[in-house]
């Protein structure tokens, strides 16, 4: 509990301490019975008194705080001395229930301010010297130890270990790291010490960039959030005055009428007029579902994009590092006389002077140290490949025009990607396929996508036809277009918004700076928090920290079961509202019945809408 619910809490149980004690020893004076009733009161009901009254100075007048402040004084007026403090006992118990139920789902989403470094340790002239994350500049060495959480964003130098990254990613899983891997803020270095080249200032670091997402979440107000704003200015006022009518009117105009009775009526009228549970339980609800999306890695911007997602009917994705790992790597080796580590052999140390993304793939696969002095009379051949000589065997590696240019009979490959044909000696000796590979991840996420009646599911990319359509059919994706340019994404995204329901949402998916433009332009722009960039993430609305697209559609259900919660709650407590505000104007029911359906309606609607912390990851 926090210090603000233990002050409630004290002030709730000596309030009720005192109300026991007036009822069992029942003083025949029954001005110290009132006394202590007054105390009471006092005791655990000035704050709520106090902020009436700063609100009317400030102009704020028609709020609960005036509600209960002058249904209470009422109370008093016509010597209902323990209704009075049993209204402001209940409705303060209310208020510890909801600062608790706050409190919790709070921490659902404040676990992620854990992850702000405290310090950082930089290497100043062979010394070690203890500094503010913010006065640490690009380029400096700083020292990691284990179980301290890295500071900045960098590039391993020195060490290798795994890291906890569970505070950015949700995931469990420690990640290994070693020299020359980028590693990211906010992680917890788990075993051995690691130096760290820092890349980025700590204001652009993706700890600062993650606790600014999550400080400025609650700015943006959800529609139904601000319905309920709406409807509590306009409520509250009116109730207010029905309340003075009712104690008025019916002394004047009905014969033999009792003006304290009606008093009596009107108070309890106001009593039960409060709108607490749906101002209270509406935002905690949203702040909940805020709450369980960050569980599971996904960060939202706001409110409003956690209610938009329940009405997603299209979802339109990149291609490369979103549905594909956006890394090349070789698939398949399709050896002719020749085993697939000897192909793979020659192909490498043929490739192992450039730094095409080719050469880059061959060396990745073939893993072990290159011995130059095997390799001779290297030479680059524009747009079809390269030559050279490999252990005295000349070598020639590229695609199909290189392939005819040297006259090489040779077997055309129908793998989709980019094929790499390899020949040795004049002699056609194989093909190595280097592709991007569809993530595990895309097939169980276009699943879930049309498990939650998503009408369309589309892939644009920029990459070649056959790629893209080999990808698209793997997927079974509904639409795909491909060797598009940026601004060509963000005209067919124009279409896709016209095509859409009125209602409907349109999600776009992306990772890369070009991506941008099109994320702004979606209804809900995605970016991948991990591998993705820096402008991506800037402008999109929701962020996946663990670049699984498939926590789209897990936040999807989320986002739906927060607005069935949500419309539960505003038609349950309008409901009771209604129903008792009638019979308490009728003066069927008593003061207590009031209280009991102020109070009861508000807990029962913030447990409901705790729910929602229930998802598993």
């Amino acid at each position: 509990m926090t210090k603000k619910m233990n002050k409630q809490l004290i002030k709730i149980i000596l309030s009720f301490i005192l109300v026991i004690i007036s009822i069992i020893l029942k003083f025949d004076n029954i001005l110290y019975n009132n006394i202590i009733y007054v105390i009471a009161y006092i005791i655990v009901g000035y704050d709520i008194i106090l902020k009436a009254l700063k609100n009317i100075l400030r102009g704020k007048v028609f709020d609960e705080n005036f509600l209960m402040t002058i249904a209470t004084i009422g109370a008093f007026c016509i010597k209902e001395f323990p209704e009075a403090v049993a209204v402001m006992l209940f409705y303060q118990i209310g208020e510890l229930f909801q600062s608790y139920a706050v409190d919790k789902s709070r921490k659902s989403v404040a676990s992620l301010m854990d992850i702000r470094p405290d310090y950082a340790n930089v290497y100043h002239k062979d010394k070690i010297e203890c500094v503010d994350p913010n006065d640490v500049n690009i380029g400096e060495i700083i020292l990691v130890k284990p179980g301290e959480k890295i500071p900045l964003d960098g590039i391993i130098i020195e060490g290798e270990s795994s890291l906890n990254t569970i505070a950015l990613t949700g995931e469990s899983i420690p990640k290994k790291v070693r020299i020359d891997d980028e590693v990211l803020s906010g992680c917890i270095n788990n075993e051995g010490s690691l130096k760290i080249k820092v890349s980025k200032k700590f204001t652009e670091s993706t700890v600062s960039k993650i606790l600014d997402l999550v400080e400025n979440a609650s700015s943006r107000k959800s529609k139904s959030e601000n319905f309920i704003s709406k409807f509590a200015r306009v409520y509250t006022p009116v109730v207010v005055i029905i309340a003075i009518l009712l104690a008025i009117i019916p002394s004047i105009f009905i014969k033999d009428a009792v003006f304290s009775d009606w008093l009596y009526k009107a108070l309890s009228f106001l009593v039960v007029s409060c709108p607490c549970a749906l101002v209270i339980s509406i935002p905690l609800s949203f702040f909940g579902g805020i709450g369980a999306a960050s569980k599971i890695g996904v960060l939202i911007k706001g409110s409003n994009y956690l209610e938009a997602l329940a009405n997603t009917e299209v979802v339109v994705c990149d291609k490369t590092g979103t549905l594909t790992e956006g890394i090349f790597k070789v698939q398949n080796i399709n050896a002719i006389g020749y085993s697939k580590e000897e192909l793979l052999r020659y192909a490498t140390y043929a490739e192992s002077f450039s730094n095409h993304p080719i050469s880059n793939s061959l060396k990745q696969a073939y893993g072990k140290e290159i011995d130059d002095k095997l390799v001779s009379e290297t030479q680059e051949i524009s747009g079809k490949g390269v030559k050279a000589l490999v252990d005295n065997k000349k070598v020639l590696v590229g695609n199909e025009k290189l392939m005819k240019e040297y006259n090489i009979k040779f077997e055309k490959s129908q793998d989709t990607g980019t094929v790499a044909y390899v020949a040795i000696n004049n002699e056609f000796a194989g093909t190595i396929l280097i592709a991007d590979k569809i993530k595990d991840d895309s097939y169980k996420a276009i699943k879930l996508f049309k498990e939650n009646n998503i009408k369309k599911i589309i892939m644009l990319t920029g990459d070649r036809e056959n790629i893209s359509a080999s990808i698209a059919n793997n997927l079974k994706l509904d639409e795909y277009y491909a060797e598009l340019l940026p601004q060509d994404k963000v005209s067919l995204v124009e279409k896709f918004m016209k095509q859409k329901s009125i209602d409907g949402k349109l999600i776009f998916v992306g990772d890369g700076i070009n991506d941008a433009p099109v994320l702004a332009l979606a209804d809900i722009g995605v970016a991948m928090g991990g591998l993705g960039s820096d402008a991506a993430i800037e402008a999109a609305d929701i962020v996946i920290m663990t670049d699984e697209i498939s926590k789209i559609a897990n936040t999807i259900q989320i986002s739906k079961k927060t607005m069935r919660i949500v419309k539960q709650n505003i038609i349950f407590a309008i409901s009771v509202k209604i129903a008792v505000l009638i019979l308490s104007a009728l003066g069927i029911v008593t003061m207590w019945a009031a209280v009991f359906a102020d109070v009861g309606v508000s807990i029962l609607a913030i447990l409901n809408a705790l729910r929602i912390l229930k998802i598993k990851k």
